[in-house]
């Protein structure tokens, strides 16, 4: 069983370039930016056209931007941040479209495309979701014992494993209690 030290002592970046973990949440607080002041847009209003073409571009981009930040975070394989990217720029296609179309063949026209926009962000955005849940998922948790968790207990020079399971190693140290009692009750 790995010592303390060992389990929690090294980076908190788990193997992963601080840089890019820096990076990623500076694109989550861009997106989440960008959302912010796309609501911003259509409350202060002003030209009700322009407003929500602009609050539109920058909603639009937001949300695929905070996503791929999300991912950049998380400890994700290649493939996900591949899905991720590939959905963002689905969804940016979706905005490029929108930006295309609005206001003019939005709606109420010979020809809109307010229904072929909302399909390729929507399914942009929901590819880039599922990559988004699956590197969440598959997170794995360093405090999170599968299965049963290895105890050495070493007491006066002699050294004892002890296997138990999930629960019952929660119900053993969940309580507060004192730990003599707990080493007490593993060796019996």
């Amino acid at each position: 069983m790995p010592s303390l030290d060992d389990a929690y002592g090294h980076s908190r970046f788990a193997g992963r370039d601080p840089r890019l973990v820096y990076g990623g949440a500076a694109v989550v607080v861009a997106g989440a930016l960008a959302l912010v002041l796309a609501l911003g847009l259509i409350a202060v209003g002003g030209d009700q056209v322009v407003a929500k073409k602009y609050a539109g571009l920058l909603g639009g981009v937001g949300v695929p931007v905070l996503l791929c930040g999300v991912v950049a975070v998380l400890p994700a394989s290649l493939r996900q941040r591949a899905g991720v990217l590939a959905g963002a720029a689905l969804g940016l296609l979706g905005v490029a479209l929108f930006w295309h179309a609005y206001p003019t063949r939005w709606t109420l026209t010979s020809n809109p495309l307010a229904f072929e926009t909302a399909m390729v962000y929507g399914l942009g955005g929901a590819i880039a979701l599922w990559f988004v849940f699956t590197a969440i998922a598959t997170t794995r948790l360093r405090n999170t014992p599968a299965g049963t968790v290895t105890l050495e207990l070493v007491r006066q020079g002699s050294t004892r494993t002890v296997e138990l399971s999930r629960d019952r190693y929660e119900a053993l140290v969940s309580d507060g209690g004192d730990a003599s009692d707990v080493i007490r009750e593993l060796e019996d």
